[in-house]
């Protein structure tokens, strides 16, 4: 797949620019990449990454950490506020930022800081206050949790494609033997090298990839009953019981959140 190349900011000289942009639901950006490393803030709307490792979902009030130089796709899910933090690669390795894609959370004071950086000039003066604002920007970015929520993909093109599949229809009913059959391997060789290419077992990748598709589809407003049931939960409240025990909170608080 072609690349486009996108450079916003990237030969500024300061360690981080930051933009807001407004995005509407379904917009996508082809495969591109950044000299700089990417923060993406989405302070409405829910963002999705592709990459050739995987996928990432990016819930309201979270962003994501894109590193400078990877390939990868972007797709909003309803109207999208996206505050982008660019990154240069000497503060990136100075604050040992990850060489991988990573969804993290956001703290209080990090999204007041990105709203004050807002309005801040690319080419601020370092030694007054919007230089001290950006650097406490940069340190709040490092020191932000991670979350798991992405769907490392394998190497191997059969399963590749499988799981593809199920990242387009995710569900708890379609088991490790439904694999097998699709791909054409014994269960002992899908387990063993699907657990040695993802890092994870299928159980544990399929429960992820369900739960980035509840993830999208509640932020669109859906309610949990029709989520939970289509995805293959018992129940709404065993659904809800994953999403708090992955997320920290149920999804009606994880998603009450007032924008930025």
């Amino acid at each position: 797949m072609r690349e486009t190349q996108i450079a916003p900011y990237e030969n500024t000289p300061r360690d981080a620019v930051v933009t807001a942009n407004d995005y509407h639901d379904g917009q996508h950006f082809a495969l591109h990449t950044h000299q700089r490393g990417q923060f993406a803030y989405a302070a409405c709307g829910v963002i999705t990454v592709f990459t050739r490792q995987g996928n990432w979902v990016v819930p309201p009030q979270r962003a994501i950490w894109v590193p400078a130089g990877v390939p990868h796709e972007m797709s909003m899910a309803g109207p999208v506020t996206m505050l982008n933090t660019y990154i240069s690669n000497p503060a990136s390795e100075r604050l040992r930022l990850p060489a991988h894609c990573q969804v993290f959370g956001v703290s209080p004071l990090l999204r007041q800081l990105l709203m004050q950086a807002m309005d801040i000039p690319a080419l601020y003066d370092e030694a007054l206050r919007e230089g001290l604002v950006m650097s406490l920007l940069l340190h709040e970015i490092a020191d932000m949790t991670p979350l798991s929520l992405n769907a490392p993909l394998p190497t191997e093109p059969r399963l590749v494609l499988a799981c593809r599949h199920l990242l387009a229809q995710p569900s708890l009913e379609i088991g490790i033997d439904d694999m097998t059959r699709q791909v054409g391997m014994s269960r002992r060789t899908f387990t063993r090298l699907f657990r040695q290419q993802t890092g994870i077992s299928f159980v544990e990748w399929r429960q992820q990839a369900c739960l980035m598709a509840a993830v999208v589809r509640l932020g669109n407003g859906e309610a949990i009953t029709r989520v939970a049931t289509d995805l293959g939960y018992s129940s709404p409240s065993a659904f809800t019981g994953v999403f708090r025990r992955v997320l920290g909170e149920v999804p009606s608080r994880y998603f009450a959140k007032e924008p930025f």
